[in-house]
């Protein structure tokens, strides 16, 4: 019996995928996602009563990242941010303009340790990280995230106004992708954002400062 494929889906809120649409999503023929699925190479369940095959949305990123398939098609167009900041107006902003942006989903935190978690659930491609955090330094925070494997394509971009120049050459050794001092400009910042996630620049919001 044939499975069903979809045609036309945004894979971005899809949790369990049949063979067709996982065939889709990685641009192979549903035949080897077959395959793949009855040798054990990519693991799922079948549906009770039928030979239909279910694999999980955690199971498929897995093997395309085993097998260096890109992950565009099932993540979506827009990006997703995660702010970590203490400062209540800080937060708001970054959520404002990003959010009218249209092109990023954004999660706030205001400590390490919200950080750490959010960054476990929400996986952002990108985390716009202050230093100096109410709990710890922002540099053990990005210490953590860049020494697990299941994160290191996760990018880092410091906004903080009280690091000196040595401590900006810390940060990046530590694996901080980029630092931006406090006051920024914002459009110039949404400009740096498209470009560390790898979304081409488009017309950034009127400049002005924060």
């Amino acid at each position: 019996m044939k499975e069903e494929t979809a045609n036309g889906q945004n894979w971005a809120d899809k949790r369990i995928f049949t063979t067709g649409e996982a065939a889709q999503v990685c641009k192979v023929s549903q035949q080897t996602i077959i395959r793949c699925f009855d040798s054990g190479r990519l693991t799922g369940f079948r549906v009770p009563g039928s030979k239909f095959r279910r694999i999980p949305r955690e199971e498929l990123i897995r093997f395309m990242k085993a097998n260096n398939i890109p992950l565009e098609a099932l993540e979506g167009a827009t990006k997703r941010i995660l702010v970590v900041d203490d400062d209540p107006a800080i937060v708001e902003l970054f959520r404002d303009v990003l959010t009218r942006d249209g092109r990023f989903e954004v999660q706030v935190a205001m400590t390490g340790y919200d950080a750490g978690l959010l960054t476990q659930s929400f996986r952002p491609h990108l985390i716009i990280l202050d230093y100096m955090l109410p709990d710890v330094n922002g540099n053990v925070v990005c210490q953590r995230i860049k020494t697990n494997p299941e994160l290191r394509e996760t990018r880092i971009l410091f906004v903080s106004g009280v690091v000196n120049q040595d401590e900006v050459k810390a940060l990046l050794a530590l694996g901080a992708d980029d630092f931006i001092k406090k006051p920024f400009n914002v459009g110039a910042l949404v400009k740096r954002i498209a470009d560390l996630t790898g979304l081409e620049a488009e017309r950034s919001p009127e400049h002005s400062r924060a």
